[in-house]
């Protein structure tokens, strides 16, 4: 049996006097991906960045494995830059190294060029990343995200504001790294159609608690409102 990715123990936590969670427990295993949903204001965000070691749990634990380490890529919201920003693609996503242009080792520019292959960016890599798509400006995140050979990638709401086609576009590309690498996934999302599309199992925080179950599971019917899925295309007659 393989050893979980990450274990959350009995994990507590909260602000003052509204807490978030009470005995959460979970696991990740390694190559899963995991949907993580809920309405607004139940903690998501909190989850995350105490997953990043951004906060500590006021009771419980979370364990990562040892062997072989865990290492976080974090992919965030789209955020549209404005159409004079002035990095290429390639320039953008070597930002994340340890050297920065142009110092830049034969090793850094070998990763470079990997990561670049992977996410489909090769032939746009010149482009001015301020006159690229949104899906380009998304897979550039990515990129950056992925240029330390990440083992776990969590996306923290990646989808939201791009329309349909370039949601699917981005996941489908994260699938393919999943599949092909084992790379663990953490999909943080209020879109209930691509969270069954695309994980194999969610995490539901609730005010009330949390229930982890597989996709095939899920019963939309009794998610909350701001989660149900929104038709995206209408047929005409």
């Amino acid at each position: 049996m393989q050893t979980p990715l990450l274990s959350v123990n009995n994990l507590n936590f909260g602000f003052y006097d509204r807490p978030l969670y009470t005995d959460l427990n979970f696991t990740l295993e390694p190559g899963s991906m995991t949907s993580l949903i809920g309405a607004n204001g139940v903690g998501k965000t909190t989850l995350v960045r105490l997953l990043m070691k951004q906060l500590k749990p006021q009771s419980g634990r979370i364990t990562y494995r040892d062997t072989p380490p865990v290492s976080i890529g974090y992919v965030p919201q789209f955020r549209n830059l404005e159409d004079e920003y002035p990095l290429s693609i390639r320039s953008f996503v070597g930002l994340n190294h340890p050297h920065h242009w142009p110092w830049l080792t034969a090793a850094d520019k070998k990763a470079l060029q990997s990561v670049l292959d992977e996410t489909h960016l090769l032939e746009r890599q010149n482009q001015r990343l301020g006159a690229a798509s949104g899906g380009e400006k998304q897979k550039a995140y990515l990129a950056q995200a992925l240029l330390d050979q990440p083992n776990f990638l969590i996306l923290d709401e990646s989808t939201a504001s791009l329309d349909v086609n370039t949601k699917i576009e981005l996941m489908d590309l994260v699938k393919e790294l999943n599949q092909k690498n084992g790379l663990t996934v953490l999909f943080v999302t209020h879109d209930l159609n691509l969270a069954k599309q695309y994980t194999d199992q969610y995490l539901l925080l609730t005010k009330d608690g949390y229930e982890m179950k597989p996709v095939a599971e899920m019963d939309v019917t009794n998610m909350p409102e701001e989660l149900q899925p929104v038709v995206e295309y209408q047929e005409e007659d």
